[in-house]
């Protein structure tokens, strides 16, 4: 990716792997819009996250909105469409990075724990899973996304895994995989691919809400073969990699980024 007019849209901007991407690809003097959501108490570390970015991109607009409501995702893309209006280029890579869902058992959790409601169950699958297809069908319709573009999805091993209080998420993160799987199908006449990205444990916010997570960083430190854990400037620099035009045969596909994490015992 080497044209300045390229935009690079990221669904959760403002931390983890979300933020690592906007530094990489705003770092390439590309346009970076990233939608996020946070509270006053997180809002300097945004800040500082957008000025990082800001120091070598075109231009950079974060939007602080639920990237699952309707109206505000329209919002969003009123203002890129002004914006490809005024200044040219479209959107050349969509990352799909949300991590916001329910942590809670499904059944039998233990004596006055609470388990997953109807709307928790829903809410973490609108905004994990389904969002994804209403961003990306947004985009298509508005013509905001650029032929032979790169749309990445945010997976995890609970996908295929079964983890305490990851119920909600897990779900989530499958049918995620097979949004990524579908798109692929249907954005391969448009030379569009869409592939998830399954990054080793990594210690980020979204982790650190997950109970017991400090059992995961640590089973996972001793089974990653290099002896530490994933960071998200790894899986950043693997999706800069993967943006290439080089790489327009891969789509529909899970790729994991963890140093050999989930090859070893």
């Amino acid at each position: 990716m080497t044209n300045p007019s390229d935009r690079v849209l990221i669904l959760g901007a403002s931390s983890g792997f979300g933020a690592a991407t906007a530094v990489a690809f705003g770092a390439k003097g590309l346009h970076v819009h990233g939608v996020h959501l946070d509270r006053r108490s997180t809002a300097a570390a945004v800040a500082s996250v957008r000025d990082r970015v800001a120091e070598n991109a075109a231009s950079v607009h974060f939007y602080n909105v639920n990237a699952a409501d309707d109206a505000r995702r329209a919002a969003v893309l009123d203002h890129i469409q002004d914006r490809v209006q005024a200044e040219g280029g479209k959107v050349r890579v969509l990352l799909h990075s949300l991590a916001f869902g329910s942590l809670v058992p499904l059944v039998s959790g233990a004596a006055g724990e609470p388990l997953a409601t109807r709307k928790q169950l829903d809410m973490t699958m609108d905004v994990m899973a389904h969002s994804l297809v209403h961003w990306t069908r947004d985009l298509v319709e508005r013509d905001l996304l650029a032929r032979g573009g790169r749309i990445f999805a945010l997976t995890s091993s609970g996908s295929h895994q079964a983890l305490r209080h990851y119920g909600p998420v897990g779900a989530a993160k499958a049918a995620l995989e097979a949004h990524v799987r579908q798109l692929a199908l249907e954005l391969a006449p448009r030379a569009v691919t869409v592939n998830a990205v399954l990054a080793g444990v990594t210690d980020t916010p979204a982790l650190r809400k997950i109970p017991g997570h400090e059992q995961v960083l640590e089973k996972a430190l001793a089974r990653n073969p290099h002896g530490r854990h994933t960071r998200p400037e790894d899986v950043a620099r693997c999706l800069l990699a993967l943006a290439s035009p080089d790489t327009q045969w891969m789509t529909g596909n899970v790729i994991r980024v963890d140093g050999g994490e989930d090859a070893c015992a």
